[in-house]
């Protein structure tokens, strides 16, 4: 794979060498890609896909939310999606599609929610409390307060690693918790998805959603350098709990912590590296682990060299 760089296909977007992706994600944390890549449009990225080296790895990075970038950075190409790819577009025909709404996959989650009960469309307002951006919530079937994706998604478009458009069911998707079985299976990068709610009246919407926001203030560290939920619920048990029970709320570790307020976020309290944040995590999970027997699963994704 020597020289690869120098054999990129053309784009109109932008190509960038070297790029620190800490600035991209909400940790504010990890080292470089090899080449970011900011597509123009949609034709773009699959025309780049198509003609890219086969061997040369490619990640999409959403809005980072859940991500945590390790101190090495990333191999081969990051990809991410800009305003070309945030449309929002609510139901054109009232009688047919009226509980139907699209969002393209740069959105964020909070917005989808919102545009959603601007236009009568119950049912999303779930998203709302959820961290990230509709790629993401598409690729990992994200959830909370009792909804997830799979409770909402009609279909979703990709592109292939190979620059081929896909339009997947939410059958095809293969939808369990926290997971999208065809997205494990085969790289896929999400361009949108297509939700379907039901009526209601706008005011009663922003109403509940209020209601998630008053909440996860009370609850969540928000405004915290964050990542969300880091690890996944165990069957029959809750992932704070576990983590509270083992004694590691609000424990320093270096410049990472389990925040006081919510003991399943790991935050970066100032000047954490990624590898004091993975390594939090990594001592939080044998220390659980050695407790009470039950493996914790991260939810947060980790990408790149340490």
């Amino acid at each position: 794979m020597s020289g690869w760089r120098d054999n990129l296909p053309e784009v109109r977007g932008r190509l960038v060498r070297d790029e620190p992706l800490g600035p991209f994600t909400w940790f504010r944390v990890g080292g470089p890609a090899d080449v970011l890549f900011l597509p123009q449009d949609e034709d773009d990225l699959a025309q780049f896909l198509q003609g890219l080296d086969a061997a040369v790895p490619v990640t999409l990075l959403g809005v980072g939310s859940n991500t945590l970038v390790r101190d090495g950075g990333v191999e081969g190409v990051v990809i991410r999606l800009g305003k070309a790819f945030a449309a929002v577009e609510p139901p054109k025909n009232a009688k047919e599609d009226g509980n139907r709404i699209f969002a393209g996959a740069a959105v964020l989650d909070a917005v989808l929610a919102r545009e959603a009960g601007k236009a009568g469309i119950a049912g999303l307002e779930f998203y709302r409390g959820v961290p990230g951006s509709v790629g993401g919530a598409l690729v990992m079937n994200a959830g909370c307060y009792g909804a997830e994706t799979k409770d909402v998604l009609v279909e979703a478009y990709a592109l292939t690693r190979d620059g081929r458009r896909l339009t997947l069911s939410n059958t095809d998707l293969g939808y369990s918790y926290r997971k999208s079985a065809r997205a494990a299976a085969e790289p896929l990068v999400f361009l949108g998805g297509l939700f379907e709610g039901r009526p209601d009246d706008p005011a009663a919407i922003a109403a509940r959603m209020d209601e998630i926001t008053a909440r996860r203030e009370q609850t969540q560290p928000i405004r915290e350098k964050t990542g969300g939920s880091t690890f996944k619920n165990p069957p029959g048990n809750s992932s704070w709990k576990l983590v509270d029970e083992a004694g590691w709320r609000g424990k320093p570790f270096g410049g990472a912590m389990f925040s006081p307020l919510h003991a399943n976020f790991l935050i970066n309290t100032g000047e954490a590296t990624a590898a004091d944040l993975e390594g939090l995590g990594e001592a939080v999970r044998a220390d659980v682990r050695a407790k009470t027997g039950v493996e914790l699963e991260w939810e947060i994704k980790r990408i790149g060299r340490a």
